[in-house]
């Protein structure tokens, strides 16, 4: 001992003079701007590195590191792809896939804490590379330096917000429960068991001698179900009598707020470990599955909570927190925002215990109010609403800050039974489905490419853990690797929310006009999306009738923008009466919304002069008070491009001169009024009381996280000669009460809205 500690000394001596030498002697490439300079390397431990900005995703954005008490920005001059790969590292992602200048993620504040940064991408920390010195730079903010990591964490690396534990002989990383009865062996998902811990290639147990409900609902909260149950110990006992067990673990003491059973109290054995449990047996858990995962005769029983929900994510048990305030939905604010006040979310909607507590509106923003703030749980509360919070004011909050979990979820194999291949990475690829025969044997088996598309393929990404669905292919043209030519599933038919392909509708014998491998299905998956919503109070701002003549309208005739009754008319005399607003399209996802086709398959409108580059981008309709339509008007996409966007985002679209078409995330789209078919025809309807619906994307042509919130609904009375519209709102935006209220609403006895 004395031995090796003298050793490390002497390590330590010639390091500390060999290092600084190795600098020393490096000779830097000739630039134009100052020689940087060796600096006194600031230990790793002293600085902090975060990614800020807007819009980005959680491994990418501008820079910043907190040196001194105060954080600032990396300036962009000498900046390269060495510099992001160790700053990346320190972030705890494994390397950096490119960098960006000129403040792409917007302009940051504060200081500029360091200028001409040269790395050679080896270092272990950014205070070692070259520079010009802490707090010396010649930069403005409109210099700001960012990196775009790849989103992979390093082995072991722990952030506050994820659970990871790291690992040593004394840890407990992986935790299973290993069913002992027949029945529950064959069945997912596995609800009771033996609590087992990974021990080195093998598993080993836990002595159940002063076990608590309390560990179990860790346990069960860790194998994503929301509450435990007391297990028949006399049955357990019987069979651990006839097993020979090995007790890693004697003693657990848990809270039972805790997200792993590694962040309780363990006592470990060391000495001969099949004998030290006495008087007790291996631990043994029971845990009571959420609606969604449990057998029918149970889901009956099962209730989640009706005042809280998630939304933006790409699969079950993970979003955007949102909460129920009166009759309106509203999200959460990122201050303070932990897996306690994550994990009272996660169990109160069926789930286990939080995975992730992610800040930044991560999960996509929300609309409308931000209905809590500074939220603190203790972890036992049954409700967030039990949590302590602050009400939000204006300047509180924004949704950029909105909150959102990933929940631990039952592992229920649907990954097994699904998988895409010949793609050109793990994200892509032609659908191959596991398939049982009658005489009992599995094969992979093709599906029918007919009828497929987005809706089917959100499933199997979901399935996959891939995210979400970028396209549902009924086409394919990958490498065929797997040899599998015969189609054992067609007619799929998928509402986009099941969790597995098999609870989708399909034929129940096969029935494919074109059986061959080409035209099987495939999907391009994708970890980001959009998500439109439009703006309804603009629509309410600025509905008007308008009669237009006839002559002024044989564009719009020829785009389908009039009613049928207008074939009949007699052109070009007499006008058509038209109800006309404003529409403005905002991108609230997390990747830029981006028309199916491609430029070389966009038709031109001569009579316009545009090209349209989406057959139909919106459903603008008039129905009666039992949902029949009484009037409509589709809206082809005349051009999508970002009107206006929020402050530090710039615009990425625009079509004239045959540009690029899109909307960026943070951007809008406006189709004003007072353009050609930005109205429907009512010249045939009644006076009376409806509701004015518009649907965006309406054939989900192009992929988003979310679909529910695409629809926007008003209610309007119509007297022959005057209309007035009233309680717009996003299609989800209400409590089912008060939606229910709406749908029921007898009309208007004057032009007084109350």
């Amino acid at each position: 001992m004395e031995q090796s500690h003298r050793l490390r000394h002497i390590v330590v001596l010639l390091l500390n003079v060999w290092i600084p030498s190795c600098f020393a002697q490096t000779t830097p490439p000739v630039r134009t701007s100052p020689t940087p300079t060796s600096q006194t390397p600031e230990r790793p431990e002293n600085l902090k590195f975060r990614l800020s900005g807007f819009p980005r995703k959680h491994n990418e954005g501008r820079i910043e590191v907190f040196y001194k008490g105060e954080w600032g920005t990396i300036c962009d001059d000498d900046f390269s792809l060495a510099n992001a790969h160790v700053l990346c590292r320190q972030l705890g992602f494994v390397s950096a896939t490119g960098w960006t200048h000129s403040a792409m993620y917007g302009k940051g504040t504060g200081k500029i804490w360091l200028d001409n940064v040269q790395c050679s991408g080896s270092e272990r920390s950014i205070s070692v590379c070259k520079s010009r010195g802490w707090g010396n730079s010649d930069c403005t903010h409109d210099e700001d330096a960012g990196v775009i990591c790849k989103d992979e964490r390093l082995p072991g690396y722990v952030e506050s917000n994820v659970i990871e534990v790291q690992v040593d002989e004394n840890k407990v990383e992986e935790v299973r429960l290993r069913p002992v009865v027949a029945m529950s062996t064959k069945r997912l998902p596995i609800t009771e068991g033996v609590v087992e811990v990974k021990y080195k290639d093998g598993w080993a147990q836990i002595c159940d001698n002063g076990w608590t409900p309390r560990n179990s609902r860790v346990v069960c909260g860790m194998m994503g179900f929301p509450n435990e149950r007391k297990v028949n110990k006399n049955f357990y006992k019987l069979y651990a009598e006839r097993q020979k067990n090995h007790f890693l673990v004697h003693s657990v003491v848990c809270l039972g707020t805790e997200v792993h059973l590694g962040a309780c109290p363990l006592d470990f054995n060391y000495g001969n470990a099949t004998e030290s449990c006495p008087g007790g047996m291996p631990a043994v858990v029971s845990c009571v599955p959420g609606p969604l995962y449990a057998q029918n005769i149970q889901r009956k029983k099962l209730k989640i909570s009706t005042s809280i929900r998630l939304k933006g994510g790409a699969k079950h048990g993970e979003g955007r927190v949102e909460v129920l305030k009166g009759s309106e939905w509203g999200t959460v604010c990122d201050d303070l925002w932990n897996l306690l006040s994550a994990s009272v979310v996660c169990r109160d909607l069926g789930f286990g215990s939080a995975k992730e507590a992610l800040t930044g509106a991560r999960m996509g923003q929300g609309l409308g109010h931000i209905h809590m703030n500074k939220v603190q749980c203790t972890g036992h509360e049954r409700s967030l609403w039990n949590c302590g919070y602050k009400n939000i004011s204006s300047d509180d909050c924004k949704h950029t800050e909105d909150a959102s979990v990933r929940c631990n979820v039952p592992d229920m194999g649907y990954e097994k039974t699904v998988r895409i291949l010949g793609g050109r990475s793990r994200y892509e690829g032609r659908v191959e489905v596991l398939h049982l025969e009658t005489n009992g044997t599995l094969r992979w088996g093709l599906i029918c490419g007919e009828g497929w598309g987005t809706e089917e393929a959100m499933v199997v990404c979901r399935q996959l853990g891939l995210g979400y669905a970028n396209h549902g292919l009924q086409e394919t043209w990958y490498w065929d690797s797997s040899n599998v030519t015969e189609m054992v599933m067609s007619g799929v038919k998928c509402t986009g929310d099941e969790m597995s392909l098999s609870q989708c509708q399909h034929h129940k014998t096969i029935n494919c006009q074109k059986a061959t491998a080409r035209f099987s299905a495939g999907v391009i998956c994708s970890e980001t999306a959009s998500d439109l919503v439009l703006n309804a109070s603009l629509v309410q701002q600025t509905t008007y009738i308008e009669d237009r003549p006839l002559h002024m309208l044989y564009c719009a005739a020829e785009e389908d923008c009039l009613s049928k009754s207008a074939s009949q008319a007699n052109w070009p005399y007499g006008h058509r009466r038209l109800l006309r607003f404003s529409s403005q399209i905002h991108n609230i996802g997390r990747a830029d919304f981006r028309p199916k086709a491609g430029r070389h398959s966009w038709v031109w409108h001569a009579c316009h002069g545009h090209y349209h580059s989406m057959d139909i981008f919106t459903h603008y309709d008039l129905l009666s008070a039992n949902g029949t339509k009484v009037a409509e008007g589709h809206k082809a996409s005349f051009c999508l491009e970002d009107v206006d966007c929020e402050e530090g985002v710039s615009k990425r679209y625009e079509c004239a001169n045959f540009g690029e078409q899109g909307i960026t995330v943070g951007c809008w789209d406006l189709y004003r009024h007072d353009i050609d078919c930005q109205w429907i025809d009512i010249t045939d309807v009644k006076p009376g009381n409806y509701i004015l619906q518009v649907v965006i994307n309406p054939n989900y042509e192009v992929s988003e996280s979310d679909f529910t919130n695409n629809a926007m609904k008003c209610n309007c009375k119509y007297d022959g000669h005057r209309i007035w519209v009233h309680n717009c709102h996003i299609g989800d935006a209400f409590s089912e009460e008060a939606e229910r209220r709406f749908e029921k609403y007898p009309g208007q006895l004057n032009n007084q809205i109350s």
